[in-house]
């Protein structure tokens, strides 16, 4: 079998689920040592099988594939050209606009951009933020309104880099701090809750999930009194929080305690949900009650509970799942294909994933949704035409 061989498909996976050698050892109930020791193929010339069976189920994947297949090499997913001229622009001195800066127009642009992110035409958005990040910095230097929308333009930007994985990772984290040294300087707790979330965002993008989940939870508290009187959009802007929250709670895996923390936290936004209302979209948030149920399905998910993610999502009314944003339904579609391939339903992952194609290209042309294709592709003994063909769509060869 070979102990080496076997501990590079160990490391690759474990790499490819966002786990640290200590998280992977915690969870074999092992030290990060013996993770190392296993993945150099140190530990023992034939790793016993209850050791590989135990890895391949906290990994998510079959035991086969950990003794069979070949140490897969991760393909490299260029980011778009509008995207990475995005990115270059955050390193670069901004220009000032030849004409002045009208707030107004500014937050029409502004607006285009969102409407056009919760549309998931995530390419057009890049390529209009840089200059409206240029506008927003000039408009920040002569009022406390231009300091909001500057907060919001580099809020957007890191949503936008996030979608890109490892690529967007780090210019995604650079995006969600200068929105919040933005929104701290306008002194508006809309914009400061708003910020704070992105970067709980990038803390998840950089495996702190405890960090994020404690970041989230001290700003939800700090804020509320301010944001419970700021109406729909301070409620959003709480409940989103208390939402990231819950997905940071999960980072360390399933546990007695991460799953009454994140139960909490999802609980705290369903009160602020029911508090607001019916579904609204303030701050484009797509915050409410179903959005709230969403999430419980994501975490769910991320909780290594796959048939109660899938479970927790029939519960969903489709006609209120119909009245999110494009963005929102189409996430949803992905995570609900996740849940189907890891409880070997298949050819439902391959439909929920031609449904959210079809609402939203760009969303299934994303990194992470090209690796649920990849695996498809090799989980799927013989696969059929319509997953060869989305395949072929997202620039991978069945």
């Amino acid at each position: 079998m070979g102990a080496e061989r076997v501990g590079r498909r160990i490391a690759y996976w474990r790499e490819h689920r966002g786990l640290t050698q200590s998280d992977f050892g915690r969870l074999m109930g092992q030290s990060r040592r013996w993770v190392q020791d296993l993945e150099g193929g140190q530990r023992q010339t034939d790793p016993r099988l209850s050791v590989l069976q135990r890895a391949a189920e906290i990994l998510r994947i079959p035991l086969e594939r950990l003794v069979t297949d070949p140490a897969p090499t991760p393909a490299s997913t260029p980011l778009p050209g509008s995207v990475a001229a995005l990115v270059d622009s955050l390193h670069q001195p901004a220009h000032r606009p030849s004409a002045a800066v009208h707030l107004p127009d500014l937050r029409r642009r502004l607006a285009f951009c969102c409407q056009a992110w919760t549309a998931c035409h995530y390419t057009a958005v890049a390529r209009d933020l840089p200059a409206i990040l240029a506008a927003a910095h000039v408009a920040a230097a002569d009022s406390t309104e231009g300091s909001v929308l500057l907060s919001r333009a580099y809020q957007l930007t890191a949503s936008l880099l996030f979608k890109y994985g490892q690529l967007g990772r780090t210019p995604g984290v650079l995006a969600a701090d200068r929105a919040l040294v933005a929104a701290e300087s306008a002194g508006d707790p809309v914009a400061i809750g708003a910020a704070a979330r992105r970067v709980a965002r990038g803390l998840i993008h950089q495996q702190r999930h405890a960090t994020a989940a404690a970041y989230a939870k001290t700003a939800a508290a700090e804020l509320r009194p301010e944001l419970e009187q700021g109406g729909s959009i301070g409620l959003s802007t709480l409940g989103m929080l208390y939402l990231v929250a819950a997905v940071g709670a999960t980072g360390a895996g399933r546990s007695p305690s991460s799953v009454a923390e994140a139960t909490e936290r999802l609980g705290e936004a369903g009160e602020v949900a029911q508090r607001q209302g019916d579904d609204q979209d303030a701050d484009y948030t797509s915050f409410g009650p179903t959005n709230v149920r969403l999430h419980e399905v994501d975490v769910l998910l991320r909780l290594d509970d796959a048939w109660s993610a899938l479970e927790a999502a029939q519960r969903i009314d489709p006609g209120a799942l119909a009245g999110l944003g494009r963005e929102r339904q189409a996430r949803h579609l992905v995570t609900s294909a996740r849940a189907s391939a890891l409880t070997r339903r298949r050819e439902d992952a391959t439909q929920l994933l031609l449904d959210a194609e079809q609402l939203a290209p760009e969303e299934v042309r994303r990194p992470s949704v090209l690796g649920l294709v990849r695996e498809l592709l090799i989980l799927v003994p013989n696969p059929d035409l319509s997953l060869r063909e989305l395949a072929q769509r997202c620039g991978l060869r069945p």
